[in-house]
């Protein structure tokens, strides 16, 4: 039996005025994941608990089957893992994300979406600055600090407060002077550096400023192996999902091209999904852009990215499968909500669908929110979702 989940970051959401008061996944055509549900099982699934911050790490843990209460210490320590990364009993990694700040108000929480190559160099001028110099570049705006500090810090992700002032939302508690110290000084590095002047003149938002948060130390968790006794792979295109992928013991597939927007390498990410399930049982393939459209604010952008999902990832996966010969179940969902008009995460239950060997249809006409509140499975927790994908 081979096993797929295929994960589309931040696709729920709730209804939009524009949309006609539909959903994005409502009002987008996605003939696939449509078909996942009128020929699987559907339900919505509980993928953050009610006392922990709706992030990706927390939902990607729980789709995972790792009880996050357990396994997660912080976001910046998985990612330091897929970085290659090593952490002593004593680090702390912070995720250092370059943002835009004007007139002291968060506007851009990625700084336009930098590029790898200009965060990179973005970075070679800020390493200097950082106590131990351990200041490690990642993909776009996503880049990595080691400290030896506390973790106990207080810090808000800056996604969460777009177009509000910082002032409110730095660092507070054990530690918190420190870490606005180092936000502060690189304001005056970045505010000269050749890559922001460039950015400027061509009508980009720059990197005016580092902000840290979503630290912790190292975590220790059993493999994916040890838990179910199937070996598997992830395939994404951040640091995260790739760092949750290493602490589970996953193969981490590198796939050129893949980029985590809209303008991923969609058919790389499957090719390489449907290469790993000839040798292995099990593979995670994560996409991005849904979530970064829900961060922007952007409706079109956000049916767009579900839309390319479907037609690029959800179909040619399914229609691979077919053609392998092998028996098979898939599990289509998002980690959790990012909804337009908050352009931040949410904890409710998210649908989902399962399709495949021994999935009988419940009777489902479309994959979306409320088709999944109709479903014959009502809500379910995440670890006992991949116990069925895999058990039943």
């Amino acid at each position: 039996m081979k096993y797929v989940i295929l994960l589309g970051d931040g696709m729920a959401d709730h209804p939009v005025s524009s949309l006609g008061r539909k959903t994005p996944l409502q009002a987008a055509k996605k003939p696939n994941m449509d078909l996942v549900a009128t020929q699987g099982r559907i339900g919505l699934v509980r993928t953050v608990p009610e006392d922990m911050a709706p992030g990706s790490d927390v939902a990607n843990l729980s789709v995972l089957g790792y009880d996050p209460h357990k396994y997660y210490s912080g976001r910046a320590p998985l990612e330091a893992a897929a970085m290659g990364v090593h952490l002593t009993s004593d680090d702390i990694a912070f995720r250092c994300n370059f943002v835009s700040v004007t007139n002291g108000m968060m506007e851009d929480y990625s700084a336009g979406h930098i590029t790898s190559q200009e965060g990179e160099e973005l970075i070679k001028s800020l390493k200097p600055l950082m106590p131990g110099g351990r200041l490690y570049p990642g993909v776009s705006y996503r880049n990595l600090l080691v400290l030896k500090a506390s973790a106990k810090a207080i810090c808000t992700p800056p996604h969460d407060i777009m177009d509000r002032p910082i002032i409110e939302y730095l660092p507070k508690g054990e530690d918190s002077e420190l870490l606005i110290e180092l936000m502060e000084a690189s304001r005056t590095v970045l505010a000269s550096h050749p890559v922001n002047l460039k950015r400027i003149s061509e009508g980009k938002k720059p990197a005016s400023m580092i902000w840290l948060w979503g630290q912790g130390p190292a975590p220790s968790m059993p493999t994916f192996e040890e838990r179910f006794g199937i070996q598997g792979a992830m395939i994404s295109a951040v640091d995260l999902l790739k760092g949750i992928g290493t602490y589970a013991g996953l193969e981490v597939i590198d796939v050129p091209g893949a980029t985590g927007d809209i303008d991923t390498n969609y058919a790389g990410k499957v090719q390489a999904a449907l290469e790993v399930l000839r040798r292995l049982d099990f593979v995670y393939l994560h996409i991005e852009a849904p979530d970064e459209a829900g961060h922007e604010g952007d409706v079109e952008m956000k049916v767009r990215a579900i839309e390319l999902f479907d037609q690029n990832v959800v179909g040619p996966v399914i229609q691979g499968l077919n053609d392998s010969g092998q028996d098979w179940r898939v599990l289509l969902l998002p980690d959790h909500a990012t909804p337009i008009c908050l352009r931040t995460h949410t904890r409710e239950p998210v649908p989902f669908a399962m399709l495949g060997e021994g999935f009988e249809p419940n009777c489902a006409k479309s994959f979306d929110e409320e088709a999944a509140k109709q479903g014959g499975y009502g809500i379910v927790d995440a670890i006992d979702l991949i116990r069925s994908l895999l058990r039943e």
